[in-house]
């Protein structure tokens, strides 16, 4: 059974810090690009970050470079986002994604919702 479980969203103040993980299984792991997304509230969901199968490339929305940094960890299957500078706009849910295009396969996960607020 395929799972990505997504954790550590929460309330932050503006200026703050916080690292969201995403744990995988039930699928080949290390072979899937790994990505996160944001929603927030009355708005489209959008790629926030993503980091190939290996790790040796990651690519970044304009509105978190510089700030957020996107990492995966093949040998424990999981993929991290850490989150410094958060700005208000920040406020979102966050989901764990992974594709495999050759495939045409893409999971998600439930997702965690992120708070920036003083």
């Amino acid at each position: 059974q395929v799972q990505l479980v997504e954790s550590g969203g929460g309330l932050v103040q503006p200026g703050g810090s916080l690292r969201l993980s995403c744990a995988a299984s039930g699928f080949f792991f290390s072979r899937y690009v790994m990505s996160w997304y944001r929603q927030a509230p009355g708005k489209e969901r959008e790629l926030v970050a993503s980091i190939t199968s290996g790790g040796g490339s990651t690519n970044y929305a304009d509105s978190v470079k510089g700030r957020f940094t996107i990492s995966r960890d093949n040998a424990k299957n999981t993929v991290s986002l850490q989150m410094n500078s958060l700005k208000s706009e920040d406020t979102a849910v966050y989901y764990c994604n992974a594709v495999r295009e050759v495939l045409g396969i893409n999971y998600w996960g439930q997702g965690t919702p992120v708070t920036v607020s003083s």
